[in-house]
């Protein structure tokens, strides 16, 4: 009686014994497979405390534990010098391989010593499904029975269907062994080295450590085949969800901890890492010199892994531009003056050529928008015209000169931005027009674009009421407010997409305007963006919870993992296109090629010549000419700012060196206007320069100006106006006498009309908006 109850009781120690092991184990399996499935987030990431005598694999370890495949005992202990067993290292491989599977019921697994309460039970039955695991003659796995490396070469060639390389391998202990040849596969792809003696000791027992080392060479050396045979899917298949997701992530690095970003910094390299992005977009606040954002850029690449950034930039030209030094191009709407493609085509190519040399390869531009009303306040000038003939023209030729420099143009604001009174920075604008107008206008230059081969839209947040009329309560004060396009699977999946047959890459505006982040909230906006067909989130407020709610909704199946799928490959393909993936070339390459592409006389040639066709007369007392300047003239320069008055009387005496002109200047508004008046009654000829942008052009300030045109026009002065912004002066002033358009306040559009008004040019440009008669009638 005391024999049996002492082995009943050494039976359930030993039974105690081996639930305590399996709960630990189970419970560390189950913490694991939570963090670990999916491998999705960053926050999963287990951050190991016993590396200090394993820092030859420290990098293999934490890049296998990040995407999910190993973890450690949940005490930040990884443990690299305890041995693998068979059934870790078939757990490690299903983790990598089939997590999917890990998902549903398991079929139960034919191992004799394979019981269901063994904590990997899960795992060998799917191997063993998947033909990953077999077991020995007599029906046995031998789960916790140490790997060796033979076994782990074998193991690793079967999975990933490895084949023979060219690297000479002669291991001098593998010959006549039972897995020479996978031995040989491995060593012969430089996945596998021996010792110092030229032996591999194929029987010793493999550590957590080695066994880590070995499969992120086979993963990565996986992912370099894919990368060189552009095979897109293969590599996806090797990117976790938390990968996948990255690359449609493009925030922006303005600050960081609220300082300027001009370096990279630890905050930067651990945003990139953790949310594997795959893009930024930098500002001019990134940049001080043209070899500093060189330097810049990359250095980010080289924080990038084995999938390169997009590097993004606002580069339109005229009023939108963000690089110091470089070209200083007139603009849009000064390129819609001229009316000329071959010129749109240059400045596209130049533009192209100074960012590719800069380390950019994605230009935010052409303005695609018609900028069909007045009071539009923020294309305006962005835009070629309100011609959509004529926006189609240009917006292709200067697509084409992107191109043809290897830089991406991202055309916006799709599907039209041009037609809205509200600035989609500041609120929700709303174009109601039906679709007969849209096809025939808004939409007609994106159509135009796509037959000509452009591979990547940005959204605008606008609601586009004629094909979707959706609402739902904004979250800023419980409206109804229709659905932007940013967010409409209507416009992105069902317009753009399917009616027009688009192909490329959807890029979302900033999510950090107010379009968005005031109705939606950013988390339910992402999401929906990326539901709707939105393939990159630019710039949105929180990238790492963006990161998370858009890995979740991926795991939740509320996002299915075709849409990533589809999206990541998109992006694959055209960072392959413009050959992202080749990052051979060195920063002192770089940095020396500079000077010659930089603002180069050739291209300075181009922007003058733009500047100079551009130039429009608005007014003339003879139909002909603007009012001239004299020889000894005493000019007087009128503006808003001292600055810009300083600039244009700096430009004029360069211009007119030899006519002894005398000069001072005045501001305009602000309560000075009397001041203004006083001035110019003893002038012999007066600039009047007005500047209006980021206004409703209606509601801009122009009383002060009317008051200075009334007195000129009855004191009979010389003058001009120039209209250095939007040009729609004549619906809103009246009896201008004498007036030019530059379609921008930078120096070559000032210079240019400078040299007008001196008689040096002739005003050649065509003024490339209608004005409305019936308002020019009003005033």
């Amino acid at each position: 009686m005391g024999h049996r109850k002492r082995l009943f009781i050494m039976h359930i120690t030993a039974r105690e014994v081996e639930q305590m092991n399996l709960k630990m184990m189970t419970i560390f399996g189950a913490v694991i497979g939570s963090m670990l499935v999916w491998a999705g987030s960053a926050a999963a990431e287990e951050r190991f405390t016993d590396l200090q005598h394993a820092k030859w694999a420290k990098d293999s370890i934490n890049y296998m534990a990040k995407r999910g495949t190993v973890a450690g005992y949940g005490n930040g202990k990884f443990m690299p010098e305890r041995h693998v067993t068979r059934a870790q290292a078939v757990t490690f491989m299903v983790r990598e391989l089939y997590p999917q599977q890990l998902q549903v019921a398991t079929e139960g697994t034919n191992f004799s010593d394979v019981p269901t309460t063994h904590p990997f039970y899960r795992e060998i039955a799917i191997a063993e499904k998947n033909g990953l695991a077999s077991g020995f003659p007599d029906g046995t796995f031998h789960p916790d029975t140490a790997m060796s490396r033979a076994e782990t070469a074998a193991f690793l060639t079967r999975a990933y269907s490895l084949v023979t390389g060219k690297q000479p391998a002669s291991l001098k202990d593998t010959e006549n062994h039972w897995a020479a040849a996978p031995i040989l596969i491995m060593s012969s792809n430089g996945l596998i080295g021996g010792y110092t003696d030229g032996t591999y000791r194929p029987n010793r027992p493999v550590t957590r450590a080695e066994f880590a080392v070995f499969m992120t060479r086979v993963i990565r050396f996986e992912r370099e085949a894919a990368i060189q045979d552009h095979d897109w899917d293969k590599l996806i298949s090797y990117m976790t969800v938390s990968e996948q997701i990255g690359q449609m992530l493009m925030p922006d690095i303005r600050q960081w901890n609220g300082q300027v970003t001009t370096t990279v910094n630890e905050g930067i390299k651990r945003s990139i890492h953790d949310q594997d992005l795959g893009g930024l977009i930098l500002f001019d606040k990134n940049i001080v010199d043209v070899r500093q954002v060189t330097t810049l850029t990359h250095n980010l690449q080289m924080e990038a892994g084995d999938i390169p950034l997009f590097l993004g930039i606002d580069q339109e030209g005229g009023v939108v531009k963000r690089i110091p030094g470089g070209t200083n191009l007139p603009g849009q709407m000064a390129l819609g003056a001229t009316g000329d493609a071959a010129l749109a085509e240059a400045a596209g190519r130049l533009t192209g050529e100074e960012l590719k040399a800069l380390g950019l390869q994605v230009n935010f531009a052409p303005v695609l928008d018609i900028n069909s009303n007045p009071d539009n306040p923020i294309i305006g000038m962005r835009s070629f015209s309100s011609d959509a003939d004529l926006v189609s023209r240009l917006g292709i030729a200067t697509i084409k000169g992107l191109h043809q420099s290897g830089v991406i143009a991202a055309v916006k604001h799709f599907p039209g931005h041009g037609d809205t009174t509200v600035d989609s920075h500041l609120g929700m604008p709303v174009l109601t027009h039906n679709r007969e107008r849209l096809d025939a206008v808004e939409l007609k230059p994106f159509r135009d674009s796509i037959e000509n081969g452009v591979e990547m839209i940005m959204t605008a947040h606008i609601a586009l009421t004629a094909v979707d009329n959706e609402h739902i309560m904004s979250l800023k004060d419980g409206s109804s407010v229709p659905i932007p396009a940013t967010l409409s699977k209507k416009v992105l999946t069902g317009l753009l997409r399917g009616e027009l047959g688009y192909k490329g890459v959807i890029i979302s505006d900033a999510f950090t305007m107010n379009a968005i982040a005031e109705h939606f909230g950013e988390n339910k906006a992402v999401e929906r963006a990326v539901s709707a067909g939105v393939d990159i989130i630019l710039m949105p407020q929180d990238p790492a919870a963006a990161h998370q709610t858009l890995v979740n909704a991926v795991k939740s199946g509320t996002i299915p993992k075709e849409t990533i799928h589809n999206s990541v490959k998109r992006i694959l393909e055209l960072k392959s296109k413009y050959g992202l993936f080749d990052r051979s070339e060195s920063l002192t390459h770089k940095l020396s090629a500079l000077n010659d592409i930089i603002g180069s006389e050739a291209h300075r040639t181009v922007e003058r010549k733009i500047a100079e066709r551009a130039v429009t007369l608005l007014a003339s007392r003879d139909g002909a000419l603007p009012d001239q300047i004299h020889q000894g003239d005493r000019i007087v320069i009128v503006a808003a700012e001292q600055e810009q008055a300083k600039q244009l009387e700096r430009q004029l005496m360069q211009a007119a060196s030899n006519l002894s002109l005398k000069t001072e200047f005045s501001v305009i508004g602000q309560g000075k206007t009397t001041e203004a008046l006083k001035a110019i009654d003893k002038a012999d000829y007066v600039i009047l320069a007005t500047y209006q942008f980021r206004n409703v052009a209606s509601q801009f300030g122009w009383t002060d100006v009317q008051t200075l045109i009334q007195e000129m026009n009855e004191r009979n002065k010389r003058y001009a106006l120039l209209s250095l912004g939007n040009p729609y002066e004549t619906i809103f002033l009246q009896n201008v006498r004498s007036g030019l358009a530059v379609y921008g306040k930078q120096e070559p559009n000032t210079t240019a009309g400078i040299k007008v008004l001196l008689g040096q040019l002739e005003a050649g440009g065509v003024l490339p908006v209608s004005i409305d008669q019936s308002r020019v009638s009003d005033n």
